[in-house]
């Protein structure tokens, strides 16, 4: 169980084939179409505070960080689910899964900075350095709500895509698939606007070219999570 705070999702749309190149078959990239026709996937850098991260055997750890998810959102066995390239974080505690459940995380150091009037965010920045993942990212907030993004039926399927993934997968250190559930409430974020943002873990391998223009940029202020650990390693989609 944890609490986020000052979370920003940057989302860019990516070419489906990329994506596809680094799934296991079983796994397939979720294609949207946006208002200009074209036919893309969708990929988020998803930045914040970890507040009481904590694990259920040992409740009395509680541990503070800067953490950032980088995730591409696909379909497996007839749900949408997300897959992650990796993850940042700016706890030494990050050696414990990456040994335990060989999850590709990588310790680096960060900032993060971000104004908030209420539940609208008027700005937040952050930078991150490191060997794996490093990016820098300065957003300016605005009170309109999510709504309906380019690509989706409605507001339902964006929160439903980009807000309230509760599946997760990624390629472990040692090359096998796994797999993990998270549960939260709704998330209401507003949306943003990207002064600047750069991300290495992105650009590097060419999934989005340096200067894109981010589909979305969305803000929340805080958000409890439940993450279901340990992870299963699998062969095909998680059941359950």
């Amino acid at each position: 169980m944890t609490t986020l705070e000052d979370i920003a999702i940057v989302t860019y749309d990516i070419d489906p084939g990329a994506l596809a190149t680094l799934l296991p078959p079983w796994i397939e990239p979720d294609v949207l179409t946006l208002a200009d026709g074209r036919r893309r996937a969708l990929i988020s850098a998803v930045s914040f505070r970890d507040v009481d991260f904590r694990f259920r055997l040992v409740p009395f750890v509680r541990l503070g960080m800067h953490q950032v998810n980088y995730r591409a959102y696909v379909r497996t066995g007839g749900e949408r689910a997300v897959w992650f390239l990796g993850s940042t974080l700016t706890s030494r505690s990050v050696g414990i899964p990456r040994r335990l459940w060989s999850m590709p995380w990588h310790r680096v150091d960060a900032t993060l900075e971000a104004t908030w009037d209420g539940t609208t965010c008027r700005s937040w920045r952050s930078t991150v350095t490191g060997s794996w993942g490093g990016m820098d990212v300065e957003v300016t907030g605005t009170t309109e709500a999510m709504g309906r993004l380019d690509g989706m039926a409605d507001e339902r399927e964006t929160a439903m895509l980009l807000t309230h993934p509760l599946i997760g997968y990624y390629r472990r250190l040692d090359g096998h698939v796994a797999g993990y559930r998270v549960w939260h409430e709704p998330m209401r974020p507003t949306r943003g606007h990207a002064v600047r943002a750069r991300f290495d873990v992105l650009e590097g391998p060419g999934l989005v070219t340096p200067g894109q223009v981010p589909h979305s940029v969305l803000l929340e202020r805080r958000s409890e999570f439940i993450v279901y650990l340990p992870p299963t390693r699998l062969d095909g989609p998680l059941d359950g």
